[in-house]
């Protein structure tokens, strides 16, 4: 099994090709707690909601891509991964996320869709009629700006993770927060 998607509303035939904001769930969205397999461990970072809605409002589609190797090392199931994803999504509100995308494969396992891999991306402008050349990708690790990098849109990386120092990042551009992301992209359309 590779990339699956979760939730999907999908784009319907002859829909325009828009640009997309491609995200990273955990560090990025959400707290990173480490194999999240509880609902109640999802804390959404301030800001994130409100940042969301202004990315739909200027006509971006949002779209989560998580490695989720939990899944494949055995630490937690399916079952679990989607109570944990429904629970982001519900605090995140209704319509402001297109899609998810996960890859339940463990590092060291050949793979086309977990980060680095562009595979999850790629799935995702396939189904969702999407224009790379319009699109960013904003993640917390270096795996992130090259999941980017190989799928063809610009990175964005946050210091939200404990290691804050972004020295040598190949990411376009460093910010604090997904909040800052989203500003440095919507003045960049402007």
């Amino acid at each position: 099994m590779s990339s699956s998607p979760v939730f999907e509303r999908r784009a319907k035939v002859g829909d325009a090709v828009s640009p997309a904001v491609f995200i990273d769930r955990d560090g990025t969205i959400m707290e990173d707690t480490d194999y999240c397999s509880d609902p109640k461990d999802v804390r959404i970072f301030p800001g994130v909601v409100e940042a969301l809605r202004r990315l739909k409002s200027r006509g971006f589609k949002v779209i989560i891509i998580t490695n989720q190797s939990g899944i494949g090392r055995g630490l937690f199931t399916l079952d679990q991964y989607r109570v944990v994803e429904s629970e982001v999504l519900r605090q995140l509100g209704d319509d402001l996320v297109d899609a998810t995308y996960y890859c339940p494969d463990p590092p060291g396992q050949k793979s086309k869709s977990r980060k680095p891999a562009p595979g999850m991306v790629v799935k995702a402008t396939e189904e969702h009629h999407i224009d790379l050349s319009r699109s960013f990708f904003i993640g917390d690790k270096e795996s992130d700006v090259e999941c980017a990098h190989n799928a063809g849109v610009r990175a964005i990386r946050v210091r939200t993770r404990i290691q804050r120092d972004m020295t040598g990042s190949n990411a376009e551009w460093v910010v604090d927060d997904l909040p800052a992301a989203v500003q440095l992209i919507l003045n960049a359309r402007s």
